[in-house]
């Protein structure tokens, strides 16, 4: 077997296999021995039907799947010892005279080279490193949401100002129909508020959407419009009242703090603040490590500069499904997933040129803390070292959650990378004002 490689440029090559008789006579013999000691034909009995029947009957197909065998083996053997670093699979160019009923064959593959490039991640850039502060209003907030939450609810029969109400908001046309809790204060215009003052419950209340509350994103969370449709949303949308109900507020005592954070843990309004604050700035750190990793993403796709074998990669996509595509099909495909491939190969450049490893202990730590953290959630404040390493060896025997907590150990990696690497500017903000800026207003 004789195997070369043509580089028709710095992306594209094609090999060449050359099969011989030698290469696969033998292997094609013992397969056909073994039909014939099974065969069953009627006239002969079993083991005895003559070899030239049984390569009559079978000699082609067993052909055919024995150079196949012999042909993606050497190949893939082939890229591994040539260190060849391929895109998608080898697709075989298709010969119209091939010609099984030679003894000796050539195959030819086209291959689609990774290219070469750099990350530098020490580029210049304008990327922000956000650190989200709740500031006293949100915390303020938060004490008012926890005392009406734990304090007595009383139920009415007409709508006064500060009341909580349980409706739906609809807009047939616009596809809006959506049960929330809201209370009167929410809505930014007076006018507004008025128009529920007095009202009972199966009344229907009509109000327009620009400029309802005093931040568009809200129109998200109330009405259940994405993103892109809420600015300059304008139209008019029914409330529907289900339920009116106002709060007696709970009192800011030790029995309420021991109920939040347990006994003795908080003992003050000021305790109470100072713990809210910190847990509202953890989780708020979550989200603001997320858009840091984004925004990196976004900056290394755009700026690092590479060529790819586009057009091989479209020809793959048309025949890597169940279904092939149409060469507009995969063009289309290939629109949707390039900058995903290109950030692939950054991200397997970065992982490799700094030693990015996820060890076994990693992954078992890892998941030990989401564990914990999922258990303290329902009250297991405080779990046994056994009862948490039980539970993760079941995790760890799911091959599933394996792979998904793997990637999420490598993304942790690559954000505490960046971290390090990437010169980006630090920016404190408010929670409202990091949502403004997550979403570009």
């Amino acid at each position: 077997m004789n195997i070369t490689r043509n580089n028709v440029d710095a992306l594209n090559a094609v090999v060449t296999v050359e099969v011989t008789k030698d290469d696969y006579a033998g292997q094609v013999e013992k397969v056909l021995a073994d039909y014939r000691k099974n065969a069953s034909i009627p006239g002969f009995r079993k083991g005895a039907v003559p070899m030239s029947l049984i390569k009559k009957q079978y000699g082609k197909a067993v052909l055919l799947d024995e150079v196949n065998k012999l042909l993606q083996n050497s190949l893939n053997n082939y890229l591994v010892e040539e260190k060849l670093d391929i895109l998608g699979n080898p697709l075989p160019k298709v010969t119209e005279d091939f010609d099984w009923d030679t003894d000796n064959y050539k195959f030819e593959f086209e291959l689609g080279l990774a290219p070469e490039f750099s990350v530098d991640l020490t580029a210049k850039n304008k990327i922000s490193k956000y650190t989200i502060v709740a500031d006293d209003a949100m915390i303020d907030e938060q004490v008012e949401r926890i005392q009406k939450q734990f304090g007595k609810l009383i139920s009415k029969e007409k709508v006064e100002e500060g009341d909580d109400l349980r409706g739906t908001f609809s807009n047939e046309e616009a596809g809006i129909n959506n049960t929330v809790n809201i209370n009167l204060d929410t809505f930014k215009r007076k006018t507004d508020i008025k128009k529920f003052i007095g009202k009972k419950v199966g009344d229907v209340v009509t109000v327009g959407t620009k400029g309802l509350f005093d931040d568009d994103h809200k129109l998200m969370d109330y009405l259940k419009v994405d993103h892109d449709g809420v600015h300059g949303l304008d139209i008019e949308v029914s409330f529907t009242i289900e339920e009116i109900n106002t709060s007696e507020k709970a009192e800011l005592n030790q029995e309420l703090f021991d109920k939040l954070f347990g006994a003795g843990n908080v003992t003050s309004v000021e305790e109470l603040k100072g713990k809210i604050k910190e847990d509202a700035e953890q989780q708020f750190a979550t989200q603001a490590d997320q858009k840091f990793l984004n925004d990196v993403t976004e900056f290394l796709i755009e700026n690092t500069k590479f060529d790819l074998p586009s057009e091989f990669l479209k020809k793959w996509i048309q025949t890597v499904g169940e279904n092939p595509l149409s060469p507009e099909q995969a063009e289309e495909e290939y629109a949707k997933s390039e900058n995903g491939l290109r950030y692939q190969l950054i991200e397997g450049k970065v992982i490799t040129e700094n030693n990015l490893q996820i060890t076994f202990e990693d992954l078992k730590a890892y998941t030990s803390t989401l564990i914990k953290k999922q258990m303290a959630q329902f009250g297991q404040m405080d779990p046994t070292d056994a009862d948490v390493e039980n539970i993760v060896a079941r995790v760890m025997s799911n091959q599933e959650e394996v792979k998904r907590l793997s990637e999420q150990v490598m993304s942790e990696k690559m954000l505490n990378l960046f971290k390090e690497k990437v010169s980006a500017k630090a920016k404190e903000v408010s929670y409202q004002d990091f949502i403004k800026e997550m979403y570009g207003e």
